[in-house]
């Protein structure tokens, strides 16, 4: 498993490469978009498992809608059209649910067909705004070294050497161990990428590491809470060695805004 989870972790970092910087911004977002019908699709395939009716197609259209206007904010520079996206999808959410023939499961399917959308869609599509602010390209590198290799970290660290179980309920392999390992190494990651990002100091890169060594096992234990409440162990089988595009992104969901709102809030980037 460990040999298939490095094939697939070295194909994707060097299909991210590709993308984020020899491509352009279309098929950057592109990309963006199918890895988050995938993850949608997931999402409410496995929720799907509790007998909980979802709207898995039209909610993962609305989905995959929120990366592209997203993409067309910045294009048209028309601010606000996300939020209103947003907006009007909870609307045609909320009315879909009159087609119903029965009252069975409303609030649960219409929370959680919108809570998707926000939770995968609208998460990750802060990976595009990081794209498109000044040295953009790097500064998504930035985030995925940090993210996946404090992810990656975690699960080498831990594997070897774990002995303390963090939340057993939860996940009965991650360790504290891991997750210590996981974020020094998140830590020692940022100051050897500190050249991607010359605008920012070694405070500010190290406030990052810190930020994002903090969420990234958050993200990773969210989303393992979730596949334990639907009985699941991954969230597919599309990614040998990883799972599924859930799996995948876990962490990036929460990464990408936190690194976000940082650096266009603290760090004055925009």
């Amino acid at each position: 498993m460990l040999r298939d989870r490095i094939i697939s972790s070295v194909i994707l970092i060097a299909l991210a490469l590709l993308v984020i910087f020899f491509f352009p911004n279309w098929v950057f977002c592109a990309v963006v978009v199918f890895f988050t019908g995938m993850a949608l699709y997931e999402f409410y395939s496995m929720v799907e498992r509790k007998n909980i009716r979802i709207y898995k197609y039209f909610g993962t259209l609305l989905g995959i809608l929120v990366p592209i206007v997203t993409y067309l904010e910045y294009n048209m520079k028309t601010e606000g059209m996300v939020p209103f996206s947003l907006a009007l999808f909870t609307v045609f959410i909320f009315a879909r649910q009159f087609a119903k023939k029965d009252d069975a499961n409303i609030l649960a399917s219409s929370s959680i067909t919108l809570f998707g959308i926000l939770y995968i869609s609208w998460f990750f599509s802060f990976i595009i705004k990081l794209k498109y602010l000044p040295n953009g390209a790097n500064l998504v590198l930035f985030l995925i070294i940090l993210t996946e290799g404090g992810d990656m970290g975690a699960y080498l660290i831990g594997s070897r050497i774990g002995k303390h179980l963090l939340i057993p309920r939860i996940s009965p392999k991650k360790t504290v161990e891991g997750t210590i390992g996981g974020f020094l190494l998140t830590l020692v990651l940022a100051v050897l990428s500190k050249p991607l990002v010359p605008e920012f100091s070694y405070w500010q890169v190290l406030v990052a590491a810190i930020l994002i060594g903090t969420v990234t096992p958050i993200g990773d234990l969210v989303e393992s809470l979730f596949k334990r409440d639907c009985g699941i162990k991954d969230s597919g089988a599309n990614l040998p060695g990883l799972g599924g595009f859930l799996d995948m992104l876990d962490s990036l969901l929460l990464t990408s805004p936190m690194l976000y709102f940082y650096v266009t809030t603290f760090c004055n980037i925009r």
